[in-house]
């Protein structure tokens, strides 16, 4: 088995690993955990993402696992050096190597950036939030209009009033990211996401990889 940490932002994406990733890994030799950015203990809210952050936290449990990743939302990252998602993680992978004085390998190393938004993920099968929550009766048509409105999920963002969790909240007001998002996530199911989500879709097969290069 491969020792996978994956390096999140909040207990959202904690819980996602915990209950939907990691399960689906270990089919594929992958052992995953999640390690909240930051010590972990003082904060479990999330949030105060930067890249400094994300290199200092990937490199303390570097020690401890055969490879690395992250599962930070693009939206929100604070002071980022780039507009571009995927430069944006080329910059943390190369940080992290350069600290290590280049001994961890590129492919044990490396960041993903959720564009724009977890929450992005839970678009993939909008049916799922009736299916799971008690939502009004207008808020499953509301959440269909804005998915239909983008070629991917992953497109879902025009601004901090309009990202995919506030989107969610005015369709479902009581709607809880940690407990409610886990139980969204759950029926819409990994696959699902994967083929929704391109990018989301090519990090997952990049991690199932690691089971079968280790």
């Amino acid at each position: 088995m491969i020792r996978l940490a994956i390096v999140v932002e909040g207990r959202t994406e904690e819980e996602f690993v915990k209950q939907l990733l990691a399960e689906h890994l270990v089919e594929h030799g992958v052992l995953a955990s999640a390690r909240l950015i930051g010590a972990g203990k003082r904060d479990r809210r999330g949030g105060n993402v930067s890249v400094e952050r994300v290199v200092a936290s990937m490199m303390r449990v570097s020690h401890t696992h055969d490879a690395v990743t992250s599962l930070i939302d693009f939206y929100g990252f604070q002071g980022r050096p780039t507009d571009h998602v995927g430069e944006l993680e080329r910059q943390i992978g190369d940080m992290c190597r350069e600290r290590s004085h280049h001994t961890l390998r590129d492919d044990r190393i490396f960041a993903y950036v959720q564009r724009h938004e977890f929450e992005a993920l839970l678009f993939s099968d909008v049916p799922a939030f009736a299916r799971m929550l008690d939502i009004p009766r207008n808020a499953g048509s509301a959440l269909a209009d804005v998915r239909a409105r983008f070629a991917s999920p992953e497109d879902i963002n025009d601004s901090p009033a309009t990202a995919p969790s506030r989107r969610i909240l005015d369709a479902v007001p009581n709607y809880s990211k940690v407990a409610d998002g886990s139980i969204i996530a759950s029926e819409v199911g990994i696959e699902t996401m994967r083929r929704e989500c391109p990018r989301f879709g090519s990090w997952l097969t990049r991690l199932e990889a690691l089971g079968v290069d280790g």
